[in-house]
């Protein structure tokens, strides 16, 4: 499982590289890579929001709860 959490940080990273271009420079990366194909930059978007909701797990990772263990 930790191999899937280090891809899924991959994406998110690359999606909040592209949101800080098109913050700072008004360039979205995916829009210049996949101009023509449409389909595939849903893909990449979907990807990485899928991988942000799968990184959202690694916050909460550390905390477990045992009622026996006090």
């Amino acid at each position: 499982m930790e191999t899937v959490h280090k891809v899924c940080l991959v994406f998110t990273i690359i999606g909040a590289i592209n949101w800080g271009l098109i913050g700072f420079f008004d360039f979205n990366l995916v829009e210049a890579l996949f101009m023509e194909n449409n389909t595939i930059a849903r893909i990449v978007y979907s990807l990485v929001g899928i991988c942000g909701l799968i990184n959202v797990g690694l916050l909460f990772n550390h905390i477990t709860y045992d009622p026996i263990k006090k």
